[in-house]
């Protein structure tokens, strides 16, 4: 029985075939070595990022523990200073520069009375600080009385006429009509404006407590508020605040309240809140700012976080016309 020929383009048939076959697992190992390259590329920047937001968290971290270690021994030594009848307290305020791991660490930090509490200022200080930001009197007014009723606790008097109020405006929510957990709030209040609402926040917070405002280190917006408050009053008043002690009844006179009436209550605010802001300047040239707010003489700790920011902006207040 004759055996079949394998013929030249038989055998150019099947090398045909497996060439093929070779450079199709060429591409796919091509393929795959491009996918795991992409991915291990990725992997290295996510856990590059990663360990710079560890860094940095790490940093902020020792920022604010340096600032309340201060503030702390600030409290011991004013404490101390009391017993002794020393009524200079010292202002609420201070700043300081470290270096850790190559980066620059610059902490400041201030009394949160330095602003206006939307939960504690009475109706006329939020009033004039509406005004001094540059609402109508009638809208300042309004604005007060709105953000009171946001916080105030409902009752058979008010519940009904605040609803009326957002329901009647349109509004898909009724007021809180308890405390506001966060300044952002604001922009929910009826009345308020978003540009009215952004100028606001460098001058308020939830966390001093206070009814009245620390004015030895309050920014210039914040003093303007007070009731009765005049640009003249108030330029005199900056110009003697440094060499002024720490005493109600030197303010008050200092204010321009001989009786230590409206504003001797509402310059009187102290707060164990204190606003730090840490900037970080790494040996690279970036920059970061974080803000922290923390409460001293915690229950079971020498303080307690009560809010953090990280990657806030530079700081630009509003600019107010006295």
């Amino acid at each position: 029985m004759a055996m079949p020929i394998r013929t030249r383009s038989a055998d150019n048939s099947e090398q045909g075939f497996v060439l093929v076959a070779v450079l199709w697992l060429l591409a796919a190992l091509a393929l795959l070595v491009t996918i795991f390259t992409v991915h291990l590329s990725a992997s290295v920047r996510a856990v590059s990022l990663n360990d710079s937001a560890l860094k940095t968290e790490a940093l902020v971290s020792a920022g604010v523990e340096l600032a309340a270690y201060r503030l702390q021994l600030a409290d011991e030594e004013k404490r101390a200073r009391q017993q002794l009848a020393d009524k200079d307290k010292g202002t609420p305020e201070g700043a300081f520069h470290v270096r850790l791991s190559g980066t620059d660490i610059s902490v400041s930090f201030i009394t949160e009375a330095a602003r206006i509490d939307l939960n504690a200022a009475p109706k006329e200080l939020l009033s004039g600080l509406l005004t001094v930001l540059g609402a109508s009197d009638d809208d300042a007014k309004e604005g007060a009385d709105r953000i009171v009723g946001w916080r105030t606790k409902a009752s058979p008097d008010n519940t009904t006429k605040e609803d009326a109020l957002y329901q009647a405006a349109g509004r898909a929510y009724s007021p809180r009509q308890a405390p506001f957990a966060h300044v952002n709030e604001l922009a929910l209040v009826l009345g308020l404006t978003p540009a009215l609402v952004e100028r606001m926040m460098p001058y308020v917070t939830v966390f001093s407590g206070a009814a009245g405002v620390d004015v030895m280190v309050a920014p210039p917006e914040v003093i303007a508020a007070l009731p009765g408050m005049t640009p003249l009053k108030l330029k005199q008043f900056l110009s003697d605040r440094g060499s002024l002690v720490d005493d109600t009844a030197a303010i008050s006179a200092a204010l321009g309240d001989q009786n230590g009436g409206a504003n001797g209550g509402a310059a009187a605010g102290k707060s164990q809140a204190y606003r730090i802001r840490v900037t970080l300047r790494f040996p690279d040239g970036r920059e970061t700012a974080s803000e922290v707010v923390i409460g001293l003489q915690a229950k079971d700790d020498p303080y307690r976080v009560l809010s953090w920011q990280n990657d806030v902006p530079r700081i630009a207040r509003a600019r107010a016309e006295f």
